[in-house]
């Protein structure tokens, strides 16, 4: 049966409204010390009190991006606020670099050693900013913001085990998170540094990290590769993050849209096609965690691990694929996304937030619905996404059927 967008829309609104979002708001937040649980068994009950800061600034962006997208409802702004306090309280030491992890009550545990604390704690006032019109929190979110583009070249600073020189790898990471930070910021950057930065994360995301005919990988998207883009020989240069590279090619085709060049996004459609294509598993279904692009054994012990993130990710990147372009193909996918996706990932004995981590097979295999790496982030988010593409895509169909 094909699928019905404007069903799919109210289905992927009301999971997120009914279910996903009440589920944080009841279970997450910490009253005596600030910030938020992450750490959540599958009925909401808190196993570990650390924080993790990345996901701190999950959580505040995520009640923001509610609050300025969907309703303004007091109880997420509040949310909001709260979280954003114990970040700037705690968050980030004397030099300004965000701590990857706090005790309960805000203490460092884990030093600064991973950027992307900082990009969402960036991402998190910014949203705010909006949201509050605050601008403090706009400021803080653009002195962020330059603090990573200060750092990017050498994030990990002395916090880098590898040895220097030896053999010198640029990841993928950084200017895939940047490309959709960047737009996020817009209203608080010149616009001279937004189109600058946009325009550095495409060439690094489409012409360095995806490779070219010819080229080792064909089609699809390396997660490290030399300094000047050489495929490196070596697990770290052979390794494939499938869902890091879909969920790119939703932030470039964002991009892309927005500046009216329709060539990069068919080039985001056929990328994210060609990953897919390659990263599914044909014996049980689902996408793969990690893949070596030579077929050698990666080095992730938990590679046909199926993840929340890179189902819900891909879910988004079909759906603006689709909208975008009409390609069928597309649409299949999308189908047999969604199908596995809500059948896999979702709690329907106990409702609420969805599990993470699937073995092969796609049966559970922690049953938690946060962690060290989940918060309140990607399946909200991608519930959004969802939600809206899905009704432009249904507002197209009922447009061209008159």
């Amino acid at each position: 049966m094909p699928l019905h967008f404007p069903t799919l829309a109210t289905q992927y609104r009301n999971e997120l409204l009914q279910n996903v979002v009440p589920f944080w708001l009841e279970h997450s937040i910490d009253r005596e010390h600030g910030g938020f649980f992450t750490c959540l068994d599958k009925h909401g009950k808190v196993y570990d009190t650390d924080k993790f800061v990345w996901l701190q600034g999950r959580q505040v962006w995520t009640f923001s991006m509610l609050y300025n997208r969907v309703e303004k409802r007091e109880e997420w702004l509040q949310t909001a606020l709260h979280g954003a306090d114990f970040l700037e309280k705690f968050g980030a030491d004397k030099d300004g670099n965000y701590y990857f992890s706090l005790t309960q009550d805000g203490t460092p545990l884990v030093q600064p050693y991973n950027i992307f604390s900082d990009c969402f704690a960036c991402m998190a006032f910014a949203q705010l900013g909006v949201a509050t019109g605050n601008e403090n929190y706009k400021r803080r979110a653009k002195s962020i913001f330059e603090n990573i583009l200060k750092r990017q070249h050498n994030w990990k600073g002395a916090y880098n085990k590898a040895f220097p020189g030896t053999r010198p790898l640029k990841n993928f990471s950084l200017p895939m998170i940047l490309s959709n930070l960047t737009l996020e910021l817009e209203d608080s950057l010149p616009p001279e540094q937004v189109n600058t930065t946009l325009d550095t994360c495409i060439h690094e995301v489409m012409n360095v990290f995806l490779r070219k005919k010819g080229d080792i990988g064909e089609g699809l998207i390396l997660e490290n590769v030399g300094l000047d883009g050489a495929f490196s020989d070596s697990y770290e240069g052979r390794l494939l993050n499938p869902g890091h590279g879909i969920e790119a090619m939703w932030f470039i085709m964002d991009i892309a849209v927005k500046r009216g060049n329709t060539a990069l996004v068919e080039e985001c459609k056929n990328t994210t096609l060609r990953i897919l294509e390659h990263s599914w598993d044909k014996e049980y279904g689902g996408i793969y965690y990690f893949l070596d692009v030579l077929g050698h054994p990666p080095q992730q012990l938990e590679w046909d691990q199926k993840l929340w993130w890179v189902h819900v990710e891909t879910l988004v990147a079909l759906a603006k694929a689709y909208l975008h372009t009409g390609d069928n193909e597309c649409l299949r996918w999308l189908e047999v996304i969604h199908d596995y996706t809500w059948k896999h990932f979702r709690d329907s004995e106990n409702g609420g937030e969805w599990f993470g981590y699937l073995n092969r097979r796609g049966e559970v295999l922690l049953p938690l619905k946060g962690g060290k790496w989940k918060g309140a982030f990607h399946v909200p988010r991608s519930l959004y996404q969802c939600w809206k593409t899905f009704e432009a895509i249904a507002q197209q169909e009922k447009k061209d059927n008159k």
